[in-house]
């Protein structure tokens, strides 16, 4: 799905969802469940995107679905794969994810990147700034590029309604209330959570966020 000229939300994969940016050295936000990566790599190349053009691969937070194929694209591409400094551990297997995400980690395995940095050390990838948002992990960050906001999974906006995350898949719920009383601040045209459609900035975004 395009959403503008170089801003792109991948079809190949559904429910959690991988973007692109076309920019100086082309970015992925997160890298969705572990699946075939030839499904991805394939619409990549389809949107004459070679692989090897791919430079950087942002992962919001640790959570499978969003770190899922970020081995196997790693070694496709040869990115850079940067993430939040909290969610390191996580991501490595050093530390066990908590709650009901423990028992998903013990079904879904993904295979583990090598982590090139994470946001304490750099907040900015060509024009795509890297903003600390926790609550539904302890790292869980969002990304804003020109008008876009990327809000990985501070809410989903699915069937035309704004939804919060249940508070047993959030690790602080009233710090998740605190990031997305964040958005009120920031200009936006677009955000695009990594759950759902994407969301033009309308009344209704802005009635959803006055309750923050």
């Amino acid at each position: 799905m395009k959403i503008t000229e170089n801003v792109f939300q991948l079809e190949s994969t559904k429910r959690s969802h991988i973007f692109l940016i076309l920019a100086e050295e082309n970015i992925l936000i997160d890298t969705g469940m572990p699946k075939p990566v030839k499904e991805i790599l394939d619409e990549l190349q389809g949107l004459g995107v070679a692989p090897k053009s791919i430079r950087t691969i942002l992962l919001t937070h640790h959570d499978v679905d969003h770190i899922g194929n970020a081995k196997q694209l790693q070694e496709a591409t040869g990115a850079d794969v940067w993430a939040p400094e909290e969610d390191i551990p996580y991501i490595t297997g050093e530390r066990i994810r908590p709650g009901v995400k423990r028992v998903i980690g013990a079904i879904v395995r993904p295979q583990k990147p090598v982590i090139a940095g994470t946001y304490v050390t750099k907040k900015r990838f060509a024009d795509v700034q890297a903003l600390r948002a926790p609550g539904h992990t302890p790292g869980h960050t969002i990304f804003q590029y020109q008008g876009i906001v990327f809000t990985g999974d501070l809410f989903k906006f699915i069937d035309g309604r704004f939804r919060l995350f249940p508070g047993f898949m959030n690790w602080n719920q009233n710090e998740v209330k605190k990031s997305l009383s964040m958005l009120k601040k920031m200009e936006f045209e677009w955000l695009l959570p990594s759950h759902g459609g994407p969301v033009h900035n309308s009344p209704a975004a802005h009635d959803f966020l006055a309750q923050f």
